[in-house]
C-alpha cells in the first residue's frame, strides 16, 4: 500500500500535541479535493458513536480473515457498509447498520458547498478513489475505545499527527492533535487513511493452525504461461514441489502503509520426459505466481502453507527459477532468465519472463537446483530477509 501522497516536510514533522483543539473546518475548494491528510479530517469531524467503530471493525475483521490486510476500503463503505476486501462477486452485502458512516458523509458533503458537482457524485468519487481506512492491530479493540484518525504522510515516516477522539462525562464531544506512531497503535484504536494496492489480487491464506486462522474459502493460484507435454503415455510417480511455509524477518514498509506484500514466482517445466532435442520443443516453460500478504503482527513468525510451486516435478528438470519481491508499484517490468532441463546428460536452457514493478523490492531471485529440494523431506532456505521450507512430495 504505497501510492504515497506528496506533502510538505512540516506535516511530518508536526508532532506536538496541541490539547483539546477542534480541526478548522474544510473551505468548498478543499472539501471538493479528496487525499489522504483531507479525509482524515473529515473522520475526525463526523459524529461518529459506538455502531461506526463496530463497523469498521466489522470490515477489516472481513478482509481479514481473507488474507488481506486490516482494511475499508472506501469502495466498500460506500457500497456494502461494513464488507470487507475479497468477498466473492455478488455476495458483499455488508451488514445491517441503522445509520452507516457512509450516511455521515453524505451529510458533511451536504453541510460543506463544493464547487465540483452534487453529493452523489462526490460519492461516487471516494468510492472510486484506492484510499482505505487501515485498523492495524484491530484485534486489541475494547469494544468502546473510541479511535485516533490519522494519515500517511509517505516519505517512509514512522510517525505523523492524529486527531483523538474523546467525550467527556457531560457528552461534550473533544478532538485533541496528537502523536501517533506504531507504537501507540498497539495500546490503543488508531484509524489510517491510506492507499491500497492488494485489492485487486487474491492473496493466500493461512492454514488453520491456534495462531493463524483462514478464510472460508479456497485460494485459486493464478498461473502465467503455458504447459505442453508429451503426448507419449507415462506410468511414472508425479511429484509436487511444495511451498509450505513463510516468515518475514523484517517489516519492508513504514506501518502507515500496513502490510507487506509479496509476490512469489516459480518458472519451470513441468512434466518434462523428452528424450530428443526435437521432443524439446513439444515443451513451453510455465510460471506460478501468487501473493503472500504479511501483517505486522506476523514479523518473524512462520506462516503455515501449502502452495504447490510446480505440480510435475520429474527427474529431468535441473533448475528452475525462482524470485521474491515486495509489492511497491511502477512500471511493469520483467526479470528475464532460464529454467533448465536435462536431456541424456546434456543440459539445455528454456527463457523466461517473470514479471515484476520497476519500484519492487527484490527480495531474492536466481536458479533453485533440482537436487537442493531433494537434500530433505523439507528443506529450508533464506532468501533475503524471508525464509521459505519448501518439500516435495
Amino acid at each position: 500500500m504505497k501510492r504515497f501522497t506528496i506533502l510538505s516536510a512540516l506535516l511530518i514533522t508536526a508532532c506536538v500535541a496541541i490539547d483539546s483543539e477542534e480541526p478548522e473546518p474544510q473551505t468548498k475548494e478543499e472539501a471538493a479535493d479528496i487525499n489522504l491528510e483531507k479525509l482524515a479530517r473529515m473522520f475526525s469531524e463526523l459524529p461518529l458513536d459506538e455502531s461506526h467503530l463496530q463497523e469498521v471493525y466489522d470490515a477489516v475483521g472481513a478482509s481479514s480473515g481473507r488474507g488481506y490486510d486490516e482494511e475499508y476500503t472506501m469502495d466498500c463503505l460506500v457500497s456494502a457498509p461494513g464488507s470487507g476486501v475479497g468477498a466473492p462477486p455478488g455476495t458483499r452485502a455488508g451488514g445491517n447498520y441503522a445509520n452507516p458512516l457512509r450516511n455521515l458523509i453524505r451529510d458533511y458533503y451536504s453541510s460543506h458547498p463544493v464547487t465540483k458537482g452534487p453529493v452523489e457524485d462526490l460519492m461516487a468519487k471516494l468510492a472510486a478513489s484506492d484510499y482505505q481506512l487501515y485498523w492495524p492491530y484491530s484485534e486489541n479493540w475494547d469494544g468502546v475505545t473510541f479511535p485516533i484518525i490519522t494519515f500517511d504522510p509517505g516519505f517512509g515516516a514512522e510517525s505523523n499527527y492524529g486527531f483523538e477522539i474523546r467525550y467527556l462525562e457531560d457528552g461534550t464531544r473533544v478532538v485533541d492533535s496528537v502523536y501517533v506512531d506504531e507504537r501507540l497503535a498497539k495500546k490503543r484504536p488508531v484509524w489510517v487513511l491510506n492507499s491500497n494496492s492488494d485489492a485487486a489480487f487474491t492473496p493466500l491464506e493461512l492454514f488453520d493452525t491456534p495462531h493463524f486462522a483462514p478464510g472460508p474459502y479456497v485460494v485459486p493460484l493464478k498461473a502465467e504461461g503455458e504447459r505442453n507435454v508429451s503426448t507419449k503415455p507415462r506410468s511414472r510417480k508425479t511429484r509436487q514441489l511444495i511451498l509450505k511455509s513463510f516468515r518475514m524477518l523484517r517489516h519492508y514498509d513504514s506501518w502507515f502503509g500496513g502490510a507487506s506484500e509479496f509476490w512469489v514466482k516459480c518458472g519451470s517445466v513441468e512434466g518434462f520426459t523428452a528424450s530428443t532435442e526435437a521432443e524439446l520443443k513439444l515443451y513451453s516453460p510455465s510460471v506460478t505466481d501468487f501473493i503472500i500478504v504479511v501483517k505486522r503482527k506476523y514479523i518473524g513468525k512462520e506462516m503455515p502453507f501449502e502452495v504447490i510451486l510446480v505440480s510435475d516435478f520429474t527427474t529431468q528438470l535441473d533448475k528452475l527459477a525462482f524470485m521474491i519481491t515486495e509489492d511497491d508499484g511502477g512500471t511493469r517490468t520483467s526479470w528475464k532468465c532460464q529454467a533448465l532441463v536435462k536431456i541424456q546428460s546434456k543440459t539445455y536452457g528454456i527463457e523466461l519472463d517473470l514479471p515484476y514493478n520497476e519500484k519492487d523490492d527484490i527480495v531474492w531471485r536466481g536458479q533453485l537446483s533440482a537436487r537442493y529440494f531433494e537434500e530433505e523431506d523439507v528443506v529450508s532456505g533464506r532468501f533475503g530477509d524471508v525464509i521459505v521450507n519448501f518439500e516435495l512430495d
